[in-house]
């Protein structure tokens, strides 16, 4: 039987892997300004970000506690505590910090992404640090988004994106949702990166794709009147020249 705590869980998974809305696969100009940042601690990352997140002090404080000593995957607490901060949802007072992040790597304007180039350095530094993984993904939308992915179109989603490994989740009644308009995306990936040693939710395989991952539409299928499911393969040479370049640490620390 399912728990209340388990189906809020599942239901906080299924909101990001359905995070899309317009412009999540625009192209954009190259974001270089944050590989000049100084790799900093995740306290000091946040600060630019208070007057967003009113309670993201708490919250970071609180993503910190709950890192594994010594945290996986050779991360520091700092780096650890970035990702569990990205996947945290029901901690913060209003809307959380991945959604307000990936509304704005969605827009052309740059300025509005200032206030998060400490926090986008060490989270990015931290992603970095995890092995690209390859198999396929699975990530959804309320919409019908047929036609903008013809095949052998080729697409950039320009935020982090959550997908799941688990077909379990497809299954889901909360997954898109049984009625109106829905797009399933099944997504032969090479360069996720697995964040279940590091999320608020640890029991759950969610795979992010990193900003400016490129894709080619190799299939569609339509399953129903309202149902399509685009099959999109990640483009393995377009990780060289991706809108997120990997970071340059310019300060080795322990912290």
């Amino acid at each position: 039987m399912t728990t209340e705590k388990g189906t809020r869980n599942l239901q906080q998974r299924i909101s990001r892997i359905t995070d899309m809305t317009e412009g999540f696969y625009n192209t954009f100009s190259t974001i270089n300004d944050y590989q000049e940042m100084p790799l900093v601690p995740l306290d000091i990352a946040i600060e630019p970000l208070i007057f967003l997140l009113p309670n993201i002090e708490n919250c970071a404080v609180h993503a910190i506690e709950q890192c594994k000593n010594p945290p996986a995957d050779g991360l520091t607490k700092d780096m650890s505590g970035a990702i569990r901060l990205y996947s945290m949802e029901e901690q913060y007072q209003g809307e959380p910090l991945y959604a307000i992040l990936n509304r704005i790597l969605r827009t052309e304007d740059r300025q509005q992404l200032k206030p998060w180039l400490f926090y986008l350095k060490l989270l990015h530094t931290a992603l970095s640090r995890l092995p690209s993984i390859r198999q396929v993904a699975y990530r959804g939308v309320k919409l019908d988004l047929s036609n903008d992915y013809s095949t052998a179109k080729k697409v950039t989603w320009s935020s982090f994106s959550s997908c799941t490994g688990s077909t379990t989740v497809l299954q889901s009644e909360q997954f898109c949702g049984m009625t109106g308009p829905r797009t399933i995306f099944t997504i032969d990936c090479c360069s996720g990166r697995n964040i279940r040693n590091h999320s608020h939710y640890p029991f759950e395989e969610e795979i992010l794709l990193l900003p400016g991952t490129e894709l080619e539409v190799t299939g569609f299928l339509k399953l129903a009147d309202n149902i399509h499911m685009i099959q999109l393969k990640e483009i393995e040479a377009a990780r060289l020249s991706s809108s997120l370049l990997p970071p340059r640490d310019f300060i080795k620390s322990n912290w």
